[in-house]
């Protein structure tokens, strides 16, 4: 996996920002969880399927995790969310845009980051801070998009998780995207090496960063049966 992040806008080499694993994990555990899980559905494929995930496997995270099925370019909606979710919206958030999430400001780059996620395709690592008000207090959070391919093997769906610290206080709570981390996918056979980084959107919103997407090694097998990947048909003259 190579990890190719790209600035908004000119001057990104200001904008790159280094990054400690051990922050992320250890403040937003459930981003963790349901990554590795993801890194082991997938194993060596470039992404795993809508069909194969298990809630099993981010049993402690599913209150913060969710599927995303792009609709249209840069539209995702919601289709299974976790309670959490629910809580920020202060209301059933199935079927909803995840752009309801978001302030007017940062949703054209969301919607460019949901389409990079999949067409490229990309694992996205945003950081978000809420919008602060009577009753809305500091409220920092971080949002993992990783692909899936759907029923006909197109990249079309987004298993996802949205952790946050600090109280959610009066809903609804939107967020203004303070960095993002765009990690480009490939066969891992096809690419031993990745490098890390962030870049800050364009709306030069200034949050301390957080480290990102980094490959964890599976601690569980997520497809216990073994498959086989291709079949080969020898025929022998009798």
């Amino acid at each position: 996996m190579r990890n190719d992040a790209t600035a908004p806008g000119p001057g990104n080499k200001s904008n790159v920002i280094a990054m400690n694993s051990h922050r992320t994990e250890t403040r937003f555990p459930h981003i963790a969880q349901v990554e590795a899980y993801w890194h082991a559905l997938r194993g060596a494929r470039l992404v795993p399927d809508r069909s194969e995930v298990d809630p099993r496997g981010i049993e402690r995270a599913l209150e913060y995790a969710f599927i995303l099925e792009q609709v249209a370019p840069g539209v995702g909606r919601l289709r299974i969310a976790g309670g959490h979710l629910g809580d920020l919206q202060g209301m059933e958030v199935r079927g909803m845009p995840l752009s309801a999430f978001f302030l007017p400001e940062a949703r054209t780059d969301l919607a460019a980051t949901l389409e990079q996620v999949c067409t490229t395709p990309t694992v996205a690592t945003l950081s978000l801070l809420a919008e602060t008000g009577i009753g809305r207090p500091v409220l920092e959070a971080r949002l993992l998009l990783l692909p899936m391919t759907d029923g006909f093997g197109q990249i079309t769906q987004i298993l996802g998780c949205l952790d946050s610290q600090g109280s959610i206080g009066r809903a609804p709570r939107r967020f203004a995207i303070t960095a993002r981390r765009l990690t480009q996918i490939f066969p891992r056979d096809a690419a031993p090496e990745w490098r890390g980084r962030v870049v800050k959107p364009s709306d030069k919103t200034t949050l301390a960063s957080q480290p990102g997407l980094a490959e964890p090694p599976a601690r569980f097998d997520a497809n216990p049966q073994r498959r086989f990947d291709h079949l080969r048909l020898i025929k022998t003259d009798s």
